[in-house]
């Protein structure tokens, strides 16, 4: 049903916007909390800039743990147990598992960030450099931001009173970036995290359309497939002869136009990311470099490319790998053709339970004075770690900062967006963990 409903929630006109609400809303303590995020900006730069001035990106595993011990520091001074989970199995650094016990018998919460970027040490971009309400800096959104809008939220709970009541564990990932293997361990804790989680909220980037701050319920899965064609090798004057077939190279052609062709569907997105033919033709280990052998004279004998693509549910995962293995299997004669997939993401669907998250959002949005937040368009995101625990609870994506350029050496973090972005989760936060746990709910069983 999700699958037929979506594309016609897509394609429905956009609401018109929402005015901000002049004449805020807020309780005693909700007040509290905006205001010490106001007071404490400042301090909250600062820190982003001491992260954003560690290199941690994901191959620099010393660097990825120094930030995970700057976090550390930050959370056990809020009254969190902490734990450095290192993951040499995996060949990242590890991630940081923190737990705050609050009142028995109410919601828990899941935060979710990560401590690594994708600059690497001996990148260039390295360093915080402010703007105003704007910096550069490598990871200064993605997710440095983040982490910071985190612990800014968490510090007007505590400013507040209500922290002290709440049940909270953050799991900060290593790897976001580029996950260790076997992913089964990598995401071993987050995934058990999501079990025992009510809500789950994802400090990466806060999307934003037109000037307007957008709700993110759901994010797609990445699937990578590889294709490897043979036929028969020969001189180019006897091709397409019964006796040598289409060759390689033009076989692995028809199979990649069928898939253009056949594929398409609403929220499905799919690449051809590396492609080489010849007499021999291979890509390395690393699924990053594509080589070939042969002569404009000489039908190919193999062809091999690579790709990903990404869908909204894992229904239509696997619906797709069904269609593109038949296609596969279809060869013309004097050919052969196989297929190969490999899971990466897995998708975050925008359910009933992440729009009803996304509604909660919005009515603390009505009560700051601030406008309403519709719906993401998922084509328009990535994949991301609250994936992995989708299945399992409920949950929001983008509470972190506003920033443009990611991962490029023009990322720059829209600053004045931690206040806003920290006021929404610290109310939202003491809002659902005073509730108390249904007895239907997916982690209560």
């Amino acid at each position: 049903m999700l699958a037929l409903l979506l594309p016609l929630l897509l394609a429905a006109p956009a609401p018109a916007p929402v005015a901000a609400d002049p004449a805020p809303r807020l309780t005693t303590s909700e007040a509290r909390m905006a205001a010490t995020v106001d007071a404490e900006y400042e301090r909250s730069v600062a820190l982003l800039e001491r992260l954003v001035n560690q290199n941690s990106g994901t191959m620099n595993l010393p660097g990825v743990a120094k930030v995970g011990a700057m976090m550390t520091e930050q959370l056990r001074g809020l009254g969190f147990t902490v734990t450095w989970k290192p993951l040499p199995q995996t060949g990242r650094a590890g991630h940081v598992i923190a737990v705050h016990a609050g009142k028995g018998g109410t919601k828990r919460l899941l935060l979710i960030g990560h401590l690594d970027t994708v600059f690497e040490a001996d990148s260039p971009f390295q360093r915080f450099v402010r703007h105003g309400e704007e910096a550069s800096g490598p990871g200064a959104g993605d997710d440095k931001g983040g982490m910071v809008v985190m612990l800014a939220a968490l510090r007007a709970m505590q400013a507040a009173g209500t922290l002290k009541t709440a049940n909270i564990e953050i799991v900060l990932t290593g790897d976001e970036e580029d996950s260790g293997d076997p992913v089964a361990i990598a995401r071993a804790d987050l995934i058990a995290a999501g079990k025992r989680a009510d809500v789950a909220l994802d400090f990466e980037g806060l999307a934003v359309e037109d000037g307007r701050d957008m709700g993110s319920i759901a994010r797609r899965s990445v699937n990578d497939w590889t294709l490897a064609v043979t036929g028969k090798s020969g001189h180019s004057s006897r091709i397409f002869s019964e006796a040598f077939g289409d060759g390689a190279a033009n076989e692995a052609a028809r199979i990649l136009a069928a898939f253009r062709t056949q594929l398409p569907e609403p929220n499905l997105t799919f690449n051809t990311g590396l492609l080489a033919a010849g007499v021999t033709a291979a890509i390395d280990t690393g699924g990053s470099k594509a080589t070939a052998q042969g002569k404009s004279n000489i039908i190919p004998a193999q062809a091999i490319a690579s790709g990903d693509f990404r869908t909204l549910s894992e229904e239509q995962t696997q619906r797709v790998r069904t269609k593109m293995t038949a296609i596969v299997a279809d060869h013309a004669p004097g050919t052969d053709a196989t297929i190969t997939f490999k899971s990466g993401y897995p998708a975050m669907a925008p359910t009933a339970g992440n729009q009803a998250l996304l509604a909660r959002l919005n009515g603390v949005n009505r009560d700051l004075g601030l406008a309403e937040m519709p719906a993401l368009d998922p084509l328009k995101r990535g994949a991301g770690d609250i994936s992995w625990v989708a299945a399992d609870v409920d949950g929001l994506v983008g509470l972190g900062t506003a920033s443009r350029g990611d991962h490029t050496p023009d990322e720059v973090v829209d600053l004045a967006s931690i206040r806003r972005q920290a006021k929404r989760a610290a109310i939202l936060m003491s809002r659902l963990s005073a509730e108390r746990r249904s007895a239907g709910s997916r982690a209560a069983h």
